[in-house]
């Protein structure tokens, strides 16, 4: 990759990273945090305090990505941050638990994934993009562990409210990197009318989108048991990041190499169809054997692995094949259907935990994974190119 690629794909990490740190930091504590503030006692609005953000991003993923094809990557991704800094800013400030999803709702309303993925492609050549998509699914693992880690030490610090005013520290560090890190991209066509219906008549892009929605499903699906599983197996919940920190780094270990492989082979279907079995085959290991830490990380691990290289080839996948005047709109379909995902999976794990026990998530989630094999299977993998470099400001 050219300099201006690299500065590309690590400034544009940041950037996710910076603003998933923001977000991932409460997960591991807001719950217990919400009973010292009013209304923090009922579940369903700490849920709702959660889960708000998911559903504001799912609604407007679309919007920021079709404006970002009309009016620039650059200012959109700045006011989408710009939202995503007020939203922390009400949640710092928050007394009740209403205010803090008022709060929650204002971050998730700084869509931005669209548009950055975007702008990620705008600045890479094709024979490339995977790498850069692996740089950006990579930053948003390693923050996931980094938050496991930090969340509890911040939290006993400087309390809930000190999170969220360092959550808006980072989207105003995040605009800063934006502005004068970022490398200007080349222009992109406008858009017109129609593009919107082009991109959902596209067959191949919405397997794709199916995809995202599956992956991000059975993600959060599975998290309504994994820390139960591991306390079950004798790992206290403070403990629980001794788990999961190895096994992210780990399974960056065994994506990477194979991400690289499969590109200069041109096999990047067979590795993205293999992906989906793994995912196949975890769902089966933890219906038989979860029972204990050591095979609860060992799932884990094949999950990641999947989990990454699909994280890393689907967005790529869109950008190769969307029309170029509608990349930031095709993208927003996809990250729309991904948020969608991640709120669905949540939902219906717990329900379906609930009511039919934690073999039936798993039995559901297999399902899922043979549903989207079949589609994948007739794929058609876009053709591979070889670009000049990118001239960038």
């Amino acid at each position: 990759m050219t300099a201006a690629e690299w500065r590309a794909g690590i400034s544009l990490s940041a950037i996710f990273g910076l603003r998933m740190l923001g977000l991932f930091l409460i997960l591991p504590v807001f719950a217990v945090h919400a009973h010292t503030i009013p209304g923090g006692d009922d579940l369903t609005l700490v849920g709702v305090a959660i889960g708000a953000y998911g559903l504001t991003q799912a609604f407007l993923q679309i919007a920021f990505g079709a404006a970002s094809d009309r009016f620039g990557r650059k200012p959109v991704i700045v006011f989408g941050l710009l939202v995503f800094l007020a939203g922390s800013v009400v949640a710092a400030l928050a007394t009740s638990i209403h205010l803090v999803i008022v709060g929650r709702v204002l971050q998730g309303a700084g869509a931005i994934s669209a548009a950055v993925i975007a702008l990620a492609a705008d600045l890479t050549r094709d024979q490339h993009r995977t790498k850069i998509m692996a740089m950006i699914g990579a930053s948003i693992g390693l923050v996931f562990a980094l938050s496991m880690v930090a969340a509890p030490l911040l939290y006993a610090a400087v309390g809930m409210d000190g999170i969220f005013w360092l959550t808006a520290a980072l989207a105003l560090g995040a605009i800063f990197v934006v502005l004068w890190v970022v490398p200007d991209a080349p222009p992109v066509p406008r858009a017109n009318g129609g593009r919107f219906v082009d991109v959902l008549r596209n067959g191949q892009l919405m397997r794709l989108n199916f995809g995202v929605f599956s992956l991000h499903l059975m993600q959060t699906a599975m998290w309504v048991l994994i820390p139960a599983a591991l306390v079950a197996g004798g790992l206290p919940l403070a403990g629980h990041w001794k788990v999961y920190l190895p096994v992210v780094l780990l399974s960056f270990v065994v994506m990477v190499p194979a991400l690289i492989v499969a590109e200069r082979r041109g096999s990047i279907k067979l590795l993205f169809n293999a992906s989906i079995v793994l995912l196949l085959m975890v769902q089966a290991g933890f219906y038989l054997f979860s029972h204990s830490v050591p095979a609860v990380g060992l799932w884990l691990v094949i999950f990641f692995v999947a989990f990454n290289v699909l994280e890393a080839t689907q967005p790529s996948w869109i950008s190769k094949i969307a029309p170029p005047d509608a990349k930031g709109t095709a993208l927003g379909v996809y990250n729309t259907l991904q948020s969608a995902g991640l709120f669905m999976g949540g939902m219906l794990g717990g329900y379906v935990a609930q009511h039919f026990g934690a073999g039936a998530v798993y039995a559901a989630c297999a399902l899922v994974a043979l549903v989207w094999l079949i589609l994948a299977a007739s794929m058609i993998p876009p053709p591979r190119r070889v670009e000049p470099a990118i001239q960038t400001g």
